[in-house]
């Protein structure tokens, strides 16, 4: 049996409708995207950082582009669950993922990851920079300034805890940063966030953390824990009373919380274009101005090439940070 002859015409008329449907996906994500609602992994449970400015953003969003930005909450591992199920998210440009600066730690701390950051996912923009912030429980850890806070951490080694968002994650490096610099024991109790740490830290069941000042702000406004230092070396206007770092004689102990969203890789450029303009719109708008202020953040408006520049040198720095203070994932 023979197979029926292929006529030029034949040959023209299948490449010209392969290639069309081969470009369906980059012309439905670059014409009127977003024309659905588009899905953003949060790898962190509600009430933690990450939330805190995912959540007002994802408001601006669909008040922009008429269409929903959904936050997908997936904690667990440090942040690591969630960057793992985005890698795998399909790459038609309607899936992103909002991490932060645990993702760039993760690698040094977690020695088999099932998705590798700088390969399965492209940045798009860097969304908040906060400083860290130390909060205590005040019915925990009677301290009344930093002072009397660092002398009984000396005086107590082992006896008080601090909570973090999970190991490799922002806050427990900044605490076992803090533990190397001020020669003091404290014991980290991980948990699968930011914001059940918080709950605990509040509740009294934890004694203090390294927080991100997002999520903290709103309860140290409230009285519920209380703020003894800013991890750096200025104060910051939204709390101008909690001294700096260097005022209190540790003018090495900065430590920053970023968040910043990333698309799967093969995210169609275009997609990837309008959400880093749409992200850039929302947080210069006057609304997201206000609440960036209200937690202590600062919009850094890079462009895609230097926030991935930054990831790069972010990695590498947590990278000796990790190996410097012999962190361990508990």
């Amino acid at each position: 049996m023979h197979s029926p002859r292929l006529t030029r015409r034949d040959v023209l008329r299948a490449a010209a409708a392969a290639s069309t449907v081969g470009a369906l996906p980059s012309l439905h994500a670059q014409g009127n995207w977003p024309a659905k609602p588009v899905q953003m992994i949060v790898p962190f449970p509600a009430g933690g950082g990450t939330d805190a400015f995912a959540r007002p953003l994802a408001a601006q969003f669909a008040q922009q582009t008429k269409q929903q930005l959904v936050i997908d909450n997936k904690g667990g591992a440090g942040g690591t669950v969630g960057a793992t199920l985005a890698s795998r998210a399909a790459p038609d440009g309607y899936n992103f993922f909002m991490g932060a600066v645990h993702h760039t730690i993760a690698p040094s701390i977690y020695p088999r990851l099932e998705y590798d950051l700088q390969k399965d996912l492209i940045p798009i923009s860097l969304v908040a920079r906060v400083p860290q912030v130390v909060v205590v429980n005040p019915q925990r850890i009677p301290a009344r300034d930093f002072k009397e806070f660092l002398a009984l951490m000396k005086a107590n080694p082992g006896k008080y805890n601090y909570a973090s968002a999970g190991n490799g994650t922002s806050h427990h490096l900044a605490g076992e940063l803090f533990k190397l610099q001020t020669k003091t024991f404290i014991t980290h109790i991980p948990y699968r966030g930011a914001g059940p740490a918080l709950q605990d830290l509040i509740t009294g069941s934890a004694d203090l953390m390294f927080d991100g000042l997002g999520s903290s702000a709103a309860h140290i406004k409230g009285g519920r824990i209380k703020a003894l230092m800013v991890a750096g070396n200025k104060r910051v206007p939204v709390f101008p009373d909690v001294p700096a770092a260097s005022e209190v004689g540790l003018p090495d102990y900065t430590v920053t919380t970023w968040y910043g969203i990333w698309a799967p890789k093969g995210t169609p450029a275009e997609a990837q274009q309008r959400m880093h303009e749409e992200v850039r719109k929302a947080v210069q708008s006057d609304t997201l101005k206000a609440v960036w202020a209200g937690q202590g953040a600062e919009f850094p408006n890079l462009s895609q090439q230097q926030f991935a520049a930054f990831i790069d040198s972010e990695v590498k720095r947590w990278a000796q940070v990790v190996k410097a203070a012999n962190v361990k994932a508990d």
